[in-house]
């Protein structure tokens, strides 16, 4: 059974990548309203940047055993699925 510590730990780990995931989704929102398209190299090459930097940290957590595996995957998964939301508004716009 996990301590109550190690438990306080996997919620902080979880809530801080969940937000991490959150400010980039803000970023590329922010980014498509008023600087580029997703055309434009620049947006293609923050969003990679990002979503790397995203998935070494959600790795670096799963090593910790601070997030499960499938934990880290469905908050990449939830992001990519914001994302796709965002980019199709974009080409209807």
């Amino acid at each position: 059974m996990l301590s109550d510590v190690a438990v306080d730990h996997r919620e902080k780990a979880y809530a801080l990548l969940k937000a991490d995931a959150d400010k980039i989704l803000k970023l590329i929102k922010v980014q498509m309203d008023n600087l580029t398209m997703p055309q434009c190299p620049l947006y293609e090459e923050v969003l990679d940047t990002q979503m790397f930097g995203l998935s070494r940290e959600i790795h670096f957590a799963v090593r910790l055993d601070l997030i499960t595996e499938e934990e880290g995957k469905q908050i990449l998964d939830n992001l990519e699925k914001q994302l796709n939301v965002l980019h199709e508004a974009a080409q209807k716009s």
